[in-house]
């Protein structure tokens, strides 16, 4: 399993005044850490859940669908909300809302989010070649959120590209600017999800930002992978995101991994089908049966992935529309089948290289500290 003694003699981590033990961070995807997720990932083991990334102009114009997206459990704590912004004061305002309103306790910014309908117009993980502009981000979201003592915390990506790399001013200018962590997913934008992430740069940031704590993203696909990453770049603690879909339960076999305890084998389909069951109940309460069986449509490939299930079987599941139907199709599962091998592994979107869009001019002068006009879109994040 590792070197389970090197990532046990490390401290704490601590985000702010909160302490993440185990130190497991659950990355925001868009449509997939909602109330519900979060909720079935937090059954499982601790760790710090992060909601689905909200604009900062979406919340400041108090849109509708943002408003419901900020909601957490009673239970939750603390209450971590992602922002993403490419306008200082916008920011600002967003993180005085935040603060006013009481709506969460730890603020992380998404600097890492290479979709091309966001990096043309500047946002995302095009925006920390800015230098300037990225500081006053940094500095505008960390000083609205100081009365209220909450900790903001910084992703990112390595660059742009190989040719403009950026992770390494990024680290020491939001650890100047006053933030409690940085993350880094340790691809280019051109890479996307594709290919290997570079866990050697998660390395390197370590040793250049010394004061707060350095986390580390991109190919946890199990509690070894995590250990593994832990013990190779000195990280302080891991951010997971595609590695759980349909696999809620790598919670539970991280804390186990950095508690030192041994990590229990992965569930036969019986098992695995208590919890599509329970995220069905769970998506279900938050957003109605109809609405919630539909947005459970999208996880049921990651689920049976790997499980002998027949295609026919398999494309009813992907039509699924009630409770009542859920649980006549899982019936019919043989609840007996062990966890596959063919369920290891990579799993989500992983797509290919591709040339990363910027708006004309973008690499001219890292120093212009000039706006982007109109990036404050809805995406994913990254």
């Amino acid at each position: 399993m590792g070197d389970v003694t090197a990532t046990l003699s490390k401290p704490a981590l601590k985000i702010g005044p909160y302490e993440v033990d185990p130190p497991v961070v659950l990355a925001p995807m868009a449509g997939i850490t909602n109330v519900a997720f979060r909720r079935l990932c937090r059954e499982y083991g601790a760790g710090l859940y992060v909601c689905e990334m909200i604009t900062s102009r979406a919340l400041v114009e108090r849109h509708p669908k943002t408003m419901e997206m900020i909601s957490f459990d009673p239970d939750e704590h603390p209450r971590s909300m992602q922002l993403y912004g490419v306008d200082p004061v916008t920011m600002g305002k967003a993180v005085r809302m935040i603060v006013e309103e009481d709506l969460a306790d730890h603020v992380d910014m998404n600097f890492g989010c290479p979709v091309p309908k966001v990096t043309r117009k500047g946002g995302g993980s095009a925006l920390p070649y800015k230098r300037r502009l990225f500081a006053q981000i940094v500095r505008a979201a960390v000083q609205a959120a100081e009365p209220a003592g909450i900790p903001v915390t910084v992703k990112f990506r390595i660059g742009i590209d190989d040719d403009h790399i950026t992770y390494l001013d990024a680290g020491r200018i939001a650890e100047e600017e006053g933030a409690a962590a940085v993350a880094l997913h340790g691809r280019t934008a051109a890479q996307r999800y594709s290919g290997t992430a570079d866990w050697s740069a998660i390395a390197r940031l370590k040793e250049h930002v010394r004061s707060i704590p350095v986390l580390g993203n991109g190919d946890i696909f199990s509690a070894e992978d995590a250990l593994r990453m832990v013990a190779e770049t000195g990280c302080d603690g891991v951010v997971v995101g595609r590695g759980c879909l349909g696999r809620p339960w790598l919670f539970r076999d991280l804390q186990a991994a950095f508690r030192g305890e041994p990590v229990p084998p992965g569930p036969n389909l019986g098992e695995v089908a208590g919890v599509l069951r329970r995220h069905a109940e769970l998506l279900a309460q938050h957003m109605g049966e109809d609405r919630g069986l539909r947005d459970l449509r999208k996880h049921m490939s990651q689920y049976l992935r790997g499980f002998p299930v027949g295609s026919e079987l398999r494309h009813q599941f992907g039509l699924v529309s009630s409770l009542a139907e859920l649980d006549d199709l899982l019936a019919q599962l043989d609840h007996t089948a062990p966890f596959p091998k063919d369920a290891e592994g990579p799993r989500g979107r992983q797509g290919s290289a591709a040339k990363v869009v910027l708006p004309e001019g973008w690499l001219d002068d890292p120093d212009d500290a000039t706006v982007p006009s109109g990036a404050e879109i809805d995406h994913s994040g990254g």
